[in-house]
């Protein structure tokens, strides 16, 4: 079939009515599929089951330190846990900071302490008369959200192959003093799939801010969530490169295994300079007197190292690219070659991300939804939900089983087939 584009009006008109009948067909199907976010499926959930067992009455609950893992202590987390986390961020244990159960709570705690504390004694950014982020676009919109909650200007940055437009962010940085950090999802982006370049890296440690308080938030959220073996992004450890160049107060990494064990009770952990690392505890010691240290045990137990994590990750990769593979496969069989649409081939990581013609993508969201499948909301990719181009829609591919995923990505196919029809029908 030839390029939407170059169809005549009559051929657009009968395209638009085959998909109109096609998408009848989905809607009397009656699907109810919601792949709204990024969630493991059951059979992901199931390879952490043996965590359960790790621990029962009998078991000893005395950590590293002596510690009885039950009772009050040990609020940086336990030495093991530490040690865990700590080679999972590839950084020295005296770098890491135990927390809770998810690295979106340590983001929002370290955005609250910097608006009411400030930053290693500098002035609470509720002070100030203006506080700005970058954001990275398309990115990740709980990140976005949580700006949004303490009324942080937002700027849109590009997020391009390398990573972010480092032109722009090495401008904005160096010569406003009000931006005072930048959302980072540096390794399988939320959705792209991208992995910053090792020049990108090297210039975020480089970076010369106006503002002695700004932060480069590097959310390492899927650091390990490799979709192939024998080909893995692989990219530099930014805490490192900001020592080389005295900048090592300049960066928070935030890590979790969240999509590791399981996503509602995981570990938590920052990576930080000491110097930030003192300057978290000095409000963690009024918040808590230690997180779960039993769920530390556990998961320590269960992975017991690194090699143990990434074999357990090997097994999650086995029940996702399949998935991925489906999708991918159904966009191209589908749409290849009509020009109406462009998506990334991730190598990891939870999302395909998916660019419309502009314009059209509240209406194939709003057009799944009519039949039954619930998409990751049109602009949700961008700050306050503002798409400029109305085009990026996320997939999860993750979630449903493998017979509800062909379903639906044939069913958003027609979806996007539709959308584009009308929107040149328009013109």
């Amino acid at each position: 079939m030839k390029p939407y584009k170059e169809m005549t009006r009559e051929e657009l008109l009968r395209e638009r009515a085959a998909m109109e009948a096609k998408y009848r067909a989905f809607q009397e199907k009656g699907i109810k599929l919601d792949m709204s976010r990024g969630k493991p499926s059951k059979a992901q959930l199931d390879l952490s089951n043996g965590m359960m067992d790790v621990l029962n009455s009998s078991a000893d609950m005395v950590c590293e330190a002596g510690v009885d893992c039950r009772n009050y202590g040990i609020m940086d987390g336990i030495p093991e846990a530490r040690r865990l986390l700590a080679d999972m961020s590839e950084v020295p244990e005296k770098n890491i900071l135990i927390y809770g159960n998810s690295s979106l709570n340590v983001m929002f705690d370290t955005v609250a302490r910097a608006m009411s504390m400030g930053v290693c004694g500098h002035t609470p950014w509720a002070k100030l008369d203006e506080v700005k982020f970058l954001c990275p676009v398309p990115g990740y919109d709980r990140h976005f959200g949580i700006t949004e909650f303490f009324g942080i200007k937002m700027i849109n940055v590009p997020l391009l192959e390398t990573g972010p437009d480092m032109d722009m962010v090495e401008k904005l940085v160096s010569e406003d003093p009000a931006v005072k950090g930048i959302w980072c999802v540096p390794k399988y982006s939320n959705p792209t799939g991208t992995s910053y370049s090792d020049e990108t890296v090297l210039r975020f440690a480089r970076l010369k801010p106006a503002a002695p308080d700004f932060r480069i938030f590097w959310d390492n959220a899927y650091s390990i969530h490799h979709l192939y073996e024998d080909d893995q992004d692989v990219i530099p450890e930014l805490l490192t490169e900001c020592e080389k160049v005295g900048n090592e107060d300049m960066v928070y990494k935030f890590i979790s295994t969240s999509k590791v064990s399981f996503p509602g009770s995981g570990i938590a952990a920052m990576a930080a300079s000491e110097a930030n690392l003192a300057d978290a505890r000095r409000s963690m010691k009024y918040q808590t007197i230690g997180h779960d240290k039993l769920n530390q045990l556990r998961h320590v137990r269960f992975f017991k190292d690194m090699d143990g994590m990434h074999e357990h990750m090997r097994k999650h990769a086995a029940i996702l690219r399949p998935k991925f593979q489906a999708v991918l496969g159904t966009l191209e069989s589908g749409l290849g070659g009509l020009e109406i649409g462009t998506w990334t081939n991730p190598k990891g990581g939870y999302f395909i991300s998916f660019n419309s013609l502009d314009g059209c993508a509240k209406r194939i969201v709003s057009l799944a939804k009519e039949a039954g499948l619930v998409l990751t909301g049109a602009g949700a990719t961008y700050p306050y939900g503002k798409d400029p181009h109305d085009s990026n829609i996320r997939i999860a591919p993750s979630f449903p089983t493998s017979e509800e995923l062909q379903q639906a990505a044939e069913l958003f196919v027609v979806c996007v087939k539709l959308a584009s029809a009308e929107k040149l029908l328009e013109k």
